[in-house]
């Protein structure tokens, strides 16, 4: 009447729990030693005699004690029917306290609540008295339940794990709640968890490979008990997950890859369906532009048509480039077989794609007559790209031609068109420009390979005084259009100078204050004019323009007349500053010269043909809120901002026809909804690797904090403005709600235009992501700002009010209260 665990019988006569665990422990499984005492053992009044004089034998075998004394009925612990929490458990029961113990679990298959829980299910009424399992107690460190299965979810791709430090009876009989996390089934990664929970990593690695051993050695997903003893992990339980499941997934081993460590510039954060859409149909349309330019065959860029419809993605409401289909357009440049390492730095990720995965998308090495075949396609290519060197003033000029052509319809027209109009507007300009987007993109082609190439010779000609030069004629040009809206900030706030309640009602958004300083009104009239689409994350068709709020540029004026700061004019720069670094070698001086000069007329353009393409994305977005004003009025829409929450097409197709559903409101309730569950969370990581279909990265874990060393002392960036200050940080996530201190160092993940604000209080400006040429690096020049970009981690590891010193010529950020 007592059966040794390490013997294993039938559940009919030690009941399913008993017979589980026995067969795991056969399994390899570490089981705490264990036997079973069968319901024959029991009589009304207690143990059998002849059952307590073995029983001191039996527990001496398993252990000095205390004991887990706990049920083990027939039917307990089946596929259909668990009986969880139906008979009686007891933990830490000492050995002369056993029999005792043992009787009363017995007895528990007696109550009415067993009864009716097997009457409500259909089962039979016969005796249920249990088999009593007695087990020596794990002196658990942390305890608790997984499932090899999402009992609520139903998906068989996630394992769920409930945790608390000691003993799980706690956990199991519901007085508290316990730690909860969520585990890929395939990768293993954590995909909700918390940030310090009573788990390490290694416990749920641990934890989670015997589970899945357990569910393929029972053959069904498992819900199974467990417990840490020290670093020694112990199975407590196992039965079948008994709520109903979904189909297990079929394995898919295609890998997608997202990066958004380049993109993150122009779209940071969350992003509307409405921008996204817009964004990935620009892009789909004028990519194929630029391959032709540069000398792809038009049969070989129809067959690409799907890599070009998928060269984003939107993971968590953020913005990714779809690396694998950027690599696979890129391989097919003339060139790319023979120079593979340069040209795969076009796409301007952090980290390159995994080798085994390069490798498979490009083409072999050219050999023989197929490099001859890929020479010449290189010459074609740059004879092509010589022309349109030379014609680019002229194309430049047919496209700005093409844009004010495109744009002039006036706002106020906008807002008095009816709903059809507003469509065929939109289409006017989309066949207008998109097809035709030449200037730009030859522009940026051009750009990119002149700085790289003036950078390096200048560097390998005069070193670092000849990069500091390349910097101040690269980024530090007047006539950038980036520049202008700093020096028109200063000089309006020279006007506002001295007058304190002009100031303080800047400051507090008063625009009707203006009226009473009528060449200030004049000239925020004139700004908001040139510049009334420039504004904080100005690429997204939902953000709020200086048109509908000019408040951030009251604030920008408001801290200029409080800084006195003026802008570094040209003239006030040196004249000729490549004369003084090649005295004496007139040939270098004169090539020098001119390369730079080629470099910087690209660097303009870039910048100035990039503020043509907000326009563009301010027209759109005027015509997409007039859609939306006419839909919330034709009872469409619950806002006319709803709009943002649907996509292209959808509002399109609302209009033209074609649209597949009529009930919009619900579907832009359900994406508003998303988009607010996305921005309580974490961004994800800046590189994802999808295993399977795309739709699976809902399931990718936020960004950990990463290896980064906080307690390091200096980190270095690119140098992009000279000069040294020490002054307090102030780290900034979001410039619509923060603030910097005069005399403060700006530090951020990245800046757009709508930084302007910020950038007139701050002493020096540190920024994680960018480049030379991006908006910090020319902004900070025009205002004389030691500037750094490209800080790893910046925002991390730096905490505002921490004294720091910003060395721009240097490129380096370092802690003083280190």
């Amino acid at each position: 009447m007592i059966v040794n665990g390490s013997e294993g019988a039938e559940a009919a006569e030690i009941g399913g729990k008993a017979a589980t665990l026995a067969a795991l422990a056969q399994d390899g499984f570490d089981v705490p030693p264990f036997f079973t005492i069968t319901p024959a053992a029991f009589t009304r009044t207690g143990l059998r005699a002849e059952v307590r004089k073995g029983l001191a034998g039996h527990l001496k075998d398993i252990g000095p004690g205390p004991f887990a004394v706990r049920s083990s009925a027939r039917e307990e612990d089946g596929a259909e029917h668990s009986h969880a929490g139906q008979f009686l458990s007891l933990l830490d029961v000492e050995a002369a306290d056993v029999p005792k113990a043992a009787h009363r679990i017995w007895k528990s298959g007696g109550t009415e609540t067993l009864r009716a829980y097997r009457a409500e299910r259909g089962l039979g009424s016969g005796d249920h008295a249990p088999a009593v399992l007695v087990q020596r107690l794990v002196r658990a460190r942390v305890a608790g339940v997984a499932f090899s299965a999402d009992p609520v979810s139903g998906r068989r791709d996630r394992m769920v794990v409930s945790a608390v430090a000691g003993l799980g009876d706690r956990l199991v009989g519901g007085e508290t709640d316990g730690d909860d996390y969520l585990v890929d089934r395939l990768s293993g990664a954590l995909l909700q968890g918390p940030e310090e929970g009573v788990l390490s990593r290694d416990d749920l690695e641990a934890l989670s490979a015997m589970v899945a051993r357990i569910e393929a050695a029972r053959g069904a997903p498992q819900d199974v008990e467990w417990a840490f003893e020290g670093g020694r992990l112990f199975l407590l339980q196992a039965r079948p997950i008994t709520t109903p499941l979904r189909t297990a997934p079929i394995a898919d081993p295609k890998i997608t890859i997202f990066d958004n460590s380049n993109i993150i510039e122009s779209y940071p954060g969350l992003v509307s369906p409405l921008t996204y859409s817009f964004a990935q149909y620009v892009y789909a349309r004028v990519y194929p532009v630029l391959m032709a330019l540069l000398g792809v065959r038009e049969d070989v860029i129809r067959a690409q048509g799907a890599a070009f419809e998928n060269l984003l993605g939107r993971i968590d409401c953020r913005v990714y480039y779809n690396l694998i289909n950027w690599y696979r357009l890129i391989a097919l440049l003339p060139g790319f077989s023979l120079n593979r390492a340069h040209m795969e730095t076009m796409m301007g990720v952090s980290e390159p794609l995994p080798a085994e995965i390069a490798d498979a998308l490009a083409p072999k090495p050219a050999k023989g007559w197929a490099a001859v075949r890929e020479y010449a396609r290189i010459g074609r290519t740059g004879l092509g790209l010589v022309r349109e060197a030379i014609r680019l003033p002229r194309t430049i000029r047919a496209f700005h031609g093409r844009l004010d052509r495109a744009l002039e319809v006036k706002p106020a027209d906008i807002d008095a068109m009816p709903p059809t109009a507003l469509a065929a507007e939109y289409r006017r300009v989309e066949g207008e420009l998109l097809d035709r987007w030449d200037a730009p993109l030859v522009n940026d082609l051009l750009c990119m390979m002149m700085f790289g190439a003036s950078r390096k010779l200048i560097e390998r000609w005069a070193g670092q005084a000849g990069l500091e030069v390349h910097n101040d004629v690269m980024i530090g040009q007047g006539d950038i259009v980036s520049a202008e809206p700093a020096r028109r900030i200063a000089r309006m706030g020279t006007l506002a100078a001295g007058e304190e309640g002009l100031i303080e009602a800047l400051e507090a958004g008063d625009f009707a204050a203006l009226t009473q300083h009528p060449e200030l009104e004049r000239e925020v009239a004139d700004y908001i004019a040139k510049f009334g689409d420039r504004c904080t994350q100005e690429l997204k068709l939902e953000s709020i323009t200086l048109e509908e709020e000019p408040r951030p540029l009251l604030a920008a004026i408001a801290a200029a007349a409080r800084s006195g700061r003026k802008p570094v004019h040209r003239e006030e720069r040196e004249k000729d500053p490549v004369a003084a670094l090649f005295t004496g070698r007139p040939i270098r001086r004169f090539i020098a010269r001119r390369v730079l000069a080629l470099a910087k007329a690209r660097v303009r353009d870039r910048e100035n043909l990039r503020f043509e393409r907000t326009r563009v994305f301010g027209h759109a977005r005027r015509l997409f809120l007039a859609m939306g004003r006419q839909f919330h009025a034709h009872g469409v829409l619950e806002d006319a901002r709803d709009v943002f929450h649907l996509t292209v097409p959808e509002v399109l197709g609302a209009i033209e026809g074609f649209g597949t559903s009529t009930d919009l409101a619900p579907l832009a309730a359900a994406r508003k909804a998303e988009m607010a569950r996305a921005e309580k969370r974490p961004d994800p990581p800046e590189r994802l690797t999808i295993k399977g279909a795309a739709i699976n990265a809902a399931d990718v874990p936020s960004a950990s904090p990463g290896d980064d060393d906080d307690d390091e002392e200096v980190r270095t960036g690119t140098a992009c403005c000279a000069g040294i200050v020490q002054a307090p940080a102030r780290v900034v996530r979001d410039p619509r709600t923060q603030s910097v201190k005069q005399g403060e160092v700006l530090v951020a993940r990245f800046t757009d235009p709508g930084w302007i604000a910020l950038f007139a209080n701050a002493s020096a400006i540190v920024v994680e992501r960018g480049s030379l040429l991006s908006h910090s690096a020319i902004v900070a020049r025009e205002l004389g700002l030691p500037c750094v970009v490209g800080v790893r981690g910046a925002t991390e590891w730096l905490t505002s009010g921490e004294r720091i010193a910003v060395d721009g010529a240097a490129g380096t950020v370092r802690k003083l209260d280190a």
